[in-house]
């Protein structure tokens, strides 16, 4: 029997790339999303669909918000999970800096749910999804996991510090709980078939292809290193490993016009950008120790910032409005 794997927020840009490779990994993904980071196909989100495609197999998927705590009680009651891997909530900077009462309302009392519905479920394994961003303005580079956390710039980094500690807490208090908390530094690429990538809502919010300010130096990490991570993670759970911490990075820092270079090799063509001053709550530069996963986890970033474009470009190239414009070719 396939281990069952609970996703929320499976339909997003990260959570999709995971789903592949839980699949190719023998597990058996149940994915829940509310479509604020998915693009809807009928009652599915299209990057779901996609991957049914290329993938040959069939994904269950349920609509559902994590504040709806009766609709999570009735998943729980449906299947047995093994694990949950944790991805859904609300995540981007500026909007956080405008918005703090929604994102915490979003992030900490969906994740509150989650972990409560888990407790009653007897589900007791978590992976996830937390973000460099709990570092704040980095004291030293690279940053390791002993790097002090807390002093966040914005509320979204707030909200994924104050969950890590909820997710440290219930660990502490009982016993036989397993959680992994992977910190993300940037996530950018997609996956090789070029049928799933980061889709473009609303006004971009990363870096490509709008290119913000040259002088930052940022740890660029493929999206499809970073889901093999995911499950490097749900295979250290079997440990019984406590509650554990890894970065997920490359270890190597990118400035922005690195990044614009690269582009410009894998398009083939110019990319006009400006500068612009720093968004707000965003840091100047960013970089990760991952030894710690490597040791620990046995895994380690295989690709670099050319493959990176490579794969991001032909996802652009193929989707140029993203999953919205129902055409693949």
């Amino acid at each position: 029997m396939r281990q069952k794997i609970l996703v929320t927020g499976g339909g997003g840009y990260i959570g999709s790339h995971c789903v592949v490779e839980l699949i190719e990994a023998g597990y058996h993904p149940v994915v829940i999303d509310n479509f604020s980071n998915a693009v809807r196909e009928g009652n599915v989100p299209e990057s779901l669909l996609r991957i049914e495609k290329f993938l040959n197999t069939q994904i269950e998927f349920h609509e559902l918000d994590l504040l709806d705590k009766p609709g999570l009680e009735k998943i729980f009651k449906k299947h047995s999970f093994y694990a949950v891997m944790h991805f859904a909530g609300l995540k981007a900077v500026g909007e956080s800096v405008e918005q703090p009462l929604r994102y915490y309302r979003v992030n900490l009392t969906g994740t509150i749910n989650l972990l409560e519905v888990m407790q009653s479920h007897g589900v007791r394994n978590l992976v996830f999804s937390s973000s460099a961003t709990v570092y704040g303005d980095p004291q030293k580079l690279p940053i390791d996991e002993q790097h002090p956390v807390g002093g966040c710039t914005n509320p979204y980094g707030k909200t994924k510090y104050f969950i890590e500690e909820m997710i440290r807490d219930q660990c502490t208090a009982e016993k036989d709980w397993n959680a992994v908390l992977l910190r993300y530094f940037n996530p950018i690429g997609a996956h090789i078939s070029g049928q799933i990538g980061e889709d473009p809502q609303g006004i971009p919010n990363n870096l490509l292809p709008y290119v913000a300010q040259v002088t930052r130096v940022r740890d660029y990490i493929h999206v499809v290193d970073l889901a093999k991570g995911h499950i490097a993670a749900v295979k250290k759970l079997k440990d019984n490993c406590g509650c554990k911490v890894y970065n997920l990075g490359t270890g190597t820092g990118y400035s922005v016009l690195q990044m614009v270079n690269a582009m410009e090799k894998a398009s083939g063509r110019k990319i006009a950008y400006q500068t612009a001053p720093r968004r707000s709550g965003d840091v100047a530069s960013c970089y990760a120790d991952p030894t710690l996963a490597e040791k620990e986890l046995g895994w380690k970033a295989e690709y670099g910032l050319e493959r990176m474009c490579e794969d991001l470009w032909r996802w652009q190239s193929q989707n140029p409005t993203g999953f919205s414009n129902g055409t693949q070719s």
